[in-house]
């Protein structure tokens, strides 16, 4: 297959992908209609803009509200403070739905709830344990001041709590919602099914399916930014929105194995091409993995040491191929690669930490192929030389002119300017080379064998 058609199917796939999901429109009677995203998973940057550009489109649209259909496990703070203040300051009913059954709104997805106009729940749903597990410094590296000394992990774990506490009690003070129970699933990360939910005042109601929840919506009031709005989505029609190739490309991103696996395709990519210069295009694709692995880690907010131990460890599988270790050096780099990845991602939330299972296939492909490239270089090494000068001496071939005493001589498929070393040696007589002279060897008459 051409590179031309490659590309052709790629773009195609790219473009499937960004209209996957997307159902069209439920035709309704009326001009009434509900924007409908669903969030399904990590919470991270690319969820942060999708639904900001959800917002956006659906108070350009004036649409009667924007339907978060939501199943999350958590996410980063950051996207998720972002999410918040679109959602308090928008200027068109935002509407969160946990669903469907078996769904959670956890961690991030509390706040996400709370913030809305309006939450709801499908059965068989469950929301709470919003505890910030991230201890690392929220604030962008440009400014963070150096100088001053950082507090330990125990007062930055106190701040970052009494921020979360402060913020969803606000938001629950703005949404009319049970403010204690926000701040015991802050604190005690403790869950709740729907029901109790419904009954603790921590979402308005239970609907069964998509259309339960357009019914009861109609003709609930709630403040928007412009003020009170009352929403007619019984016979609303419905439009859904889905994730763009931009922000398909950040979440994939913004998942930590993917990062992971990007990362070693870096790596070896760039070995390959310190090995064999002028390949190109390992050194290529080694390079734009690297990068976007790297990326992918600056928006995770990862643990340097983890990054100092893998690169330690990279080190030590290239120095038992240039050392004679026997394999000592591999072992060393396995572990400190596999305690490398571990930390890289420990102080982040479960839901964002490598795959364990992960780390040990790769540790194990890295293992084995710079075991395997010790294994030929130690047989390189014992081998016979078979080209060069080395390789020359002992070999036989045949003479192609007189040598009296010198002459032309056939050896290893090529022409060599020669010395006979023991008297006359006629044209066509079998030699054999006994040294080598700068661009000229010496050979000696090779005994006729009999037959």
């Amino acid at each position: 297959m051409s590179a031309r058609r490659v590309l052709g199917v790629v773009l195609l796939l790219m473009g499937l992908a960004a209209t996957a999901g997307a159902a069209p429109p439920a035709e309704a009677p009326g001009g009434a209609a509900v924007d409908r995203i669903v969030v399904d998973g990590v919470i991270g940057p690319a969820t942060s803009r999708f639904v900001l550009r959800a917002v956006q489109a659906a108070e350009g649209n004036r649409a009667e509200a924007l339907v978060i259909q939501l199943d999350t496990p958590g996410g980063l703070l950051k996207s998720t403070d972002d999410i918040t203040k679109a959602l308090l300051n928008a200027r068109v009913p935002v509407v969160v739905y946990v669903s469907p059954r078996g769904a959670r709104a956890a961690s991030a997805g509390v706040f996400i709830t709370y913030a809305a106009h309006v939450a709801a729940m499908a059965p068989a749903t469950h929301i709470g344990a919003a505890t910030p597990v991230s201890l690392g410094d929220q604030r962008p590296p440009g400014q963070q001041d150096q100088d001053r000394p950082q507090p330990s992990d125990e007062a930055m774990r106190q701040k970052v709590l009494s921020d979360a506490v402060a913020n969803i009690r606000a938001m629950a003070a703005r949404r009319g919602r049970n403010a204690d129970w926000a701040e015991r699933a802050v604190r005690e990360a403790v869950s709740i099914t729907e029901v109790e939910a419904v009954s603790l005042n921590v979402v308005n109601f239970v609907a069964e399916d998509f259309g339960e929840l357009l019914r009861r919506l109609d003709g609930m009031v709630v403040t928007t930014d412009l003020g009170p709005k009352t929403m007619r989505t019984a016979q609303a029609r419905v439009i859904d929105h889905a994730m763009d190739i931009t922000e398909q490309f950040l979440s994939l991103l913004s998942d930590p194995n993917i990062g992971f696996i990007l990362m070693n395709i870096g790596i070896l990519g760039i070995l390959v091409e310190l090995y064999n210069p002028g390949a190109v295009l390992p050194g290529v694709v080694g390079g734009i993995a690297l990068i976007l692995g790297l990326a992918s880690f600056a928006i995770l907010q990862v643990n340097v040491a983890g990054l100092l131990l893998i690169a330690f460890g990279i080190l030590l599988f290239i120095a038992d191929v240039k050392v004679p270790g026997h394999g000592i050096l591999t072992v060393g780099g396995v572990i400190a690669f596999v305690f490398g990845a571990i930390l890289l991602t420990e102080r982040t939330a479960p839901v964002l930490q490598i795959s364990i299972r992960l780390i040990l296939a790769v540790a194990a492909m890295l293992a084995g192929f710079f075991l395997f490239a010790v294994g030929a270089g130690v047989r390189a090494q014992r081998r016979p030389a078979r080209s060069g000068g080395e390789g020359l001496i002992g070999a036989v071939g045949v003479a192609r002119s007189l040598l009296d005493p010198e002459g032309m001589v056939h050896v290893q498929g090529e022409m060599w300017s020669a010395i006979a070393d023991d008297g006359p040696i006629v044209d066509g007589q079998a030699v054999r080379v006994v040294a080598l002279e700068g661009l000229r060897v010496r050979v000696r008459a090779e005994p006729a064998k009999l037959s």
